[in-house]
């Protein structure tokens, strides 16, 4: 189980606010710290897997339970 450094909840947002409100959430963070994101958008794993690449952080796990969307991102370290 990986430790989980920061929350986000997405719920209810339509793209691209999870992604601009993920984006800002890392960037409080330190390299290696772990953000959970949760969205309702169905869009959003397709955009978090490409936000990670582009951005260079890691997606360890994205699941969905009940019309919720659980992506967990590893920020680059700097």
């Amino acid at each position: 189980m990986t430790a989980i450094d920061a929350e986000l909840d997405a719920a209810g947002l339509n793209c691209p606010l999870p992604i601009l409100k993920a984006k800002k959430a890392l960037a409080r963070l330190r390299g290696g710290q772990t953000l959970r994101v949760i969205a309702t958008d169905p869009d959003s794993v397709k955009d978090f897997e490409t936000f990670s690449q582009q951005a260079g952080h890691t997606l360890l796990d994205v699941h969905e339970e009940n019309g919720r969307f659980h992506f967990l991102l590893r920020k680059r370290e700097d």
